[in-house]
């Protein structure tokens, strides 16, 4: 089954050029696994089986369009703002965008969020419902104050 990411048309100008593309550009569940592609800067494919949960969310403005990660473990492939996704795997999913990285978070535009989140919820546990994700910021740890 196959669910086509969601590209503003303000967007695909800058999305274009490395492949960001309708037909290059997509989401598909197919025989345990989740197959993710946003032009040719990334095609990966993840095992079902690693596959948490997914639910509706939402991707910040300063977090950018296109390709995006922090580096620690949260990856976005956002052609809009709207119908995002979160899927969150259960260990760290190595892959490679420009540069090797992790991905604990996956972040997704796409033109039908519900029917997505519904197949995979299928596709995995049983149907089980996926569980509400707060998408705020981890909560830092307070440093002691070092006396003496």
């Amino acid at each position: 089954m196959r669910f086509p990411i969601r590209m503003s048309l303000l967007w695909r100008p800058f999305l274009l050029p490395f492949g960001g593309t309708s037909q290059r550009s997509y989401v598909e569940l197919e025989d345990g696994v989740l197959h993710v592609r946003l032009g040719w800067l990334f095609d990966h494919r993840f095992p079902l089986t690693q596959v948490e949960a997914a639910s509706p969310s939402h991707w910040p403005l300063l977090g950018g369009i296109g390709w995006r990660t922090n580096f620690r473990g949260t990856v976005g492939l956002i052609g809009t703002y709207a119908n995002v996704v979160e899927i969150r795997f259960k260990e760290r999913q190595r892959l490679r965008m420009l540069l090797p990285t992790s991905c604990e978070r996956l972040y997704l535009s796409l033109q039908k969020p519900r029917d997505f989140i519904n197949a995979l919820q299928e596709a995995t546990a049983g149907g089980a419902p996926a569980e509400p994700v707060a998408t705020a910021p981890k909560a830092r740890k307070r440093r002691r104050k070092r006396s003496g």
